[in-house]
C-alpha cells in the first residue's frame, strides 16, 4: 500500500509528464498578439534590388506554345531530317524507332477497346495512342530535349523530329512538312478524349 508521499510524487510526476505533452500544442495553438511592424511595412512593397526585364529579355524566355499553335515560331521541318535528328539525339534515350529505350516510349497507337489506360496497366500512354494535341510535342521537345541538352534545338529541327515522331506514329503522313501552320491542324487520336471538367459537386457529378 502507498504511502501519501508516495502518492503526492506520483501525482506531481503525471502533472509534469502531461504538461510535457501538451506544451507543444499549446505554443503552437498560441498567435502573436502583435504582428513585427517591420514585416508589415515590407508587405506589398518591392525590394529595392533588381530592374524590370526588357521585352527582349522577356520574348527569350517566352517559349511556351499553346494547343491552338499561338507560340510557334517561324521555320519547318520533315520527317527525313527529323530521323536524321533523332538517331543522332533522341535514338540513345527512346530507343529506335521511338520505342525500346530506357526513357518513355513515344510510338504506339494502341489504346484499348475504351481507351482503358484507367482499368489495363499493360497499356503505355505514348504521343501516338495519348497526347490531345500535336503542338504539345513540339512545346515539350523545344523546352526539355535532348535530355542533357534542354533547349539547343533549333525550331527546325524540333519541326523535323514533330514530324519524325507523328510520322512514325502514322498520325502525318511521311513526307509531311511541319511548320507554324500545319502543327496546329493535326488531329491527334485521342483528341476528342479530353473534354472540359464542369463538374459542380453533389448530385450533377458526372
Amino acid at each position: 500500500m502507498k504511502t501519501k508521499v508516495q502518492r503526492d510524487v506520483q501525482s506531481k510526476v503525471r502533472t509534469i509528464v502531461l504538461a510535457m505533452v501538451l506544451m507543444p500544442s499549446i505554443v503552437l495553438a498560441q498567435k502573436p498578439t502583435v504582428a513585427p511592424r517591420a514585416a508589415d511595412a515590407m508587405v506589398g512593397k518591392p525590394l529595392g534590388i533588381g530592374r524590370a526585364a526588357t521585352a527582349d529579355e522577356i520574348k527569350k524566355i517566352d517559349i511556351d506554345v499553346m494547343a491552338d499553335g499561338r507560340g510557334l515560331p517561324d521555320g519547318k521541318g520533315t520527317s527525313a531530317e527529323g530521323a536524321r535528328i533523332y538517331a543522332a539525339k533522341c535514338a540513345s534515350c527512346h530507343g529506335a524507332n521511338g520505342q525500346g529505350g530506357s526513357a518513355d516510349r513515344l510510338v504506339d497507337r494502341e489504346s484499348g477497346k475504351n481507351w482503358d489506360f484507367a482499368t489495363n496497366p499493360k497499356l503505355v500512354k505514348t504521343v501516338g495512342n495519348y497526347w490531345p494535341y500535336a503542338t504539345t510535342l513540339y512545346d515539350y521537345t523545344q523546352r526539355a530535349m535532348p535530355f542533357m541538352q534542354p533547349g539547343t534545338l533549333r525550331p527546325d529541327e524540333t519541326y523535323s523530329l514533330v514530324a519524325y515522331i507523328l510520322a512514325l506514329n502514322k498520325i502525318v503522313p511521311d513526307d509531311a512538312v511541319m511548320d507554324r501552320a500545319s502543327l496546329p491542324k493535326v488531329t491527334m487520336p485521342s483528341h476528342d478524349k479530353f473534354v472540359i471538367d464542369n463538374r459542380k459537386g453533389g448530385k450533377v457529378v458526372k
